[in-house]
């Protein structure tokens, strides 16, 4: 017969608590990413920001002090970053479709924000949460120029030429090298997808006499 496993009620709730307790004593973003702006320091951690970033923090705006202040905190509009203008040619932005406002916050400036991300004029497809909202770079595009940042066409990628040799015989073939007298710090050996060859007349004419000198001529 088969023993029945016994209900524990009260240590089950007991654990229910314990982990509602410890979800209630997080802190929120808004505690975590706090930021003191004379001195630098963040109140949670009591980490200080690089030097360099002290330019953007005081120039530039976090996400949600942007969307705290426009209609319907910013859903369907377009944002980007201040490092993706400067470091890439093509478009790249996030298009807001959902915004999670933390209202205890001073100024509704954190919270979670849901959109697509469109990085070097490539779309994705799916919704997905926005990370860095609280990176003091973020800029809101223009209405009238969002037409011209969805309608760029990115180049096609160019075929691939080379791969790798398999891990084997790449070890086989260094080892070649450096036997043959090769430099300690060789090539990495690349095994090329297509090979060019010129079939001409006389490459045909030079493999019928290599044939006959094999094989001999028919008597």
């Amino acid at each position: 017969m088969v023993k029945k496993k016994r209900l524990r009620l009260i240590a089950e709730m007991a654990r229910k608590i314990r982990a509602y307790r410890e979800l209630k004593s997080r802190p929120r973003e808004s505690q975590k990413y706090a930021l003191d702006y004379e001195t630098m320091k963040r109140p949670f951690t009591g980490k200080m920001l690089p030097v360099l970033a002290w330019q953007d923090v005081r120039r530039e705006s976090r996400l949600f002090s942007l969307l705290a202040g426009m209609r319907l905190f910013g859903v369907g509009r377009l944002f980007t970053r201040k490092s993706w203008l400067e470091d890439h040619s093509e478009p790249s932005y996030w298009q807001i479709t959902k915004v999670k406002v933390d209202y205890t916050s001073e100024n509704m400036d954190h919270g979670k924000a849901w959109g697509i991300l469109t990085y070097k004029g490539k779309k994705e497809s799916e919704v997905k949460e926005m990370d860095k909202v609280m990176y003091h770079d973020w800029r809101v595009i223009p209405k009238h120029m969002e037409q011209q940042f969805k309608d760029f066409e990115p180049l096609p990628e160019p075929p691939v030429r080379y791969v790798t040799y398999p891990p084997l015989l790449r070890a086989m073939l260094l080892a070649q090298q450096k036997k043959a007298g090769g430099s300690r710090e060789a090539e990495d050996p690349i095994l090329p997808l297509k090979r060019d060859v010129l079939l001409n007349k006389d490459y045909f004419h030079t493999q019928e006499q290599e044939r006959q000198r094999k094989e001999g001529t028919a008597v």
